[in-house]
């Protein structure tokens, strides 16, 4: 059976990079050696399973989120450790369309009633977000993140567009919350 062009490209990608020079990658290594399995497909077997319990599984919606925050949460504080600010507001931008995801999860059951492969879906999108997509622009390769490109075409435009309508009722739900803690403290006293 031939594999399509594009998909061969990616195969032969992680191949490569299963074969770089690491920890994981030499723990791959000494598992291939001792099984005869190549490490290439331990590792498609590995996610294949993940994929499986992100459909059938108990707990798909948590393992969904750790996959959606364990990576991210890490660079994140490395971007914030780091000399740097382009790194910051990568991660503060991914941050910002995982929140937007959260906020729609609040539907997540009525999703999943429906769309059973919802945390499958979610889980790949999450991977997807964080993972760098190269462009050559001129002969340079540029590396973008994903979830930069979303909240630059989707995101933002919404907000910039209703920006006085946010912050007002933002403010709302400021001065509705002020007056609540004021009655809270009259009662109080």
């Amino acid at each position: 059976m031939s594999v399509p062009p594009q998909l061969q490209k990616v195969i032969d990608d992680v191949d490569k990079q299963l074969h770089e020079k690491g920890s994981l990658t030499d723990m791959l290594g000494m598992v291939e050696s001792k099984t005869g399995i190549k490490r290439l497909h331990i590792v498609l077997g590995a996610f294949g399973l993940q994929a499986l319990y992100l459909v059938f599984g108990h707990f798909a919606g948590l393992v969904c989120n750790i996959i959606g925050f364990l990576y991210p949460a890490y660079v994140s504080v490395m971007a914030i450790e780091s000399a740097g600010k382009e790194d910051d507001t990568q991660w503060l931008t991914y941050w910002v369309v995982f929140a937007v995801l959260s906020v729609c999860e609040f539907f997540a059951q009525q999703i999943v009633a429906v769309f059973p492969i919802y945390w499958l879906v979610k889980a790949v999108f999450c991977i997807w977000l964080y993972l760098p997509a190269t462009k050559v622009f001129r002969g340079a390769s540029m590396i973008k993140y994903r979830a930069t490109i979303l909240y630059q075409k989707g995101i933002r435009p919404f907000v910039l567009k209703n920006q006085s309508s946010i912050d007002q009722a933002a403010r709302k739900v400021a001065d509705a919350a002020k007056d609540v803690v004021g009655e809270v403290k009259q009662r109080l006293e």
